[in-house]
């Protein structure tokens, strides 16, 4: 499992939102590259970066402040936001990311997921299952798009998609805990690796998603995003809780 500190992307600075509205953002940071090297510094391997009004426009937007990112800190990021095209997969291997995420591209055009999956290999690509009630959305989360998570998932499996970042829409950004339960189900009705997002809060959820990752779940990671900016815990307490199993509280 791997634990992922995010970085959301809106005209080129650090935000987050809650439940993926854009009129709630707030901004945490004018520097991404700078929060990537603090995040760096404190430990962390991987990162997860969202170029929000890629998502929406669907097209990038950010792409400056990504390939800052990218440079600055030697993280293994994983990134999506807007990712339409196997030509804008290519393009963001090329930079230096080590995993592309398709959103909207695996509801809309499942022959573009497929395609990736069988020429950069499935390690390279991860599809978001983002649900509001169950039901997926798309286009930034502003619209629906009329399949239910676990079938997407499924359908997902078996054009050689092996994991997939789920996010409970109704908690993302509001720290009132993960769905982990949910997340479980998933990777167990789909046969996939699911990395949960949205809503962490607190060491306690990621104690939880680390016994149910014991607990034989196909769980591959958690990402964390408002806790970690609004200081509910720091990223070297999560890291020590997660590499060595001791409590960090």
């Amino acid at each position: 499992m791997r634990l992922y500190p995010a970085i959301d992307l809106k005209e080129g600075r650090v935000v987050r939102l809650a439940q993926g509205k854009m009129e709630a953002a707030t901004v945490y940071a004018a520097d991404p590259a700078l929060v990537a090297r603090e995040f760096a510094a404190a430990g962390a391997e991987y990162l997860h970066v969202v170029d929000l009004d890629g998502a929406f426009t669907g097209r990038p937007v950010n792409d400056a402040a990504l390939r800052a990112v990218v440079a600055a800190a030697g993280l293994k990021v994983q990134t999506g936001g807007g990712v339409r095209t196997l030509a804008r997969v290519e393009e963001l291997l090329a930079l230096g990311v080590e995993r592309v995420a398709l959103g909207t591209a695996a509801a809309r055009d499942p022959e573009l997921v497929r395609t990736a999956a069988r020429r950069f290999g499935p390690e390279h690509i991860v599809v978001s299952l983002d649900a509001l009630n169950g039901r997926v959305r798309v286009e930034g989360w502003a619209a629906a798009g009329n399949i239910a998570a676990t079938e997407l998932g499924r359908a997902m499996r078996a054009l050689g998609v092996e994991t997939v970042v789920y996010t409970d829409i109704d908690r993302d950004g509001m720290l009132t805990g993960p769905n982990i339960e949910a997340s479980v189900r998933l990777a167990a009705e789909t046969g996939l690796r699911v990395i949960v997002s949205g809503g962490v809060s607190s060491l306690a959820d990621l104690r939880r998603a680390r016994a149910a990752a014991a607990g034989g779940a196909a769980l591959a990671g958690v990402i964390m995003g408002r806790a970690l900016y609004s200081g509910a815990f720091t990223l070297a307490e999560a890291l020590a809780l997660w590499r060595e199993g001791e409590p960090a509280c």
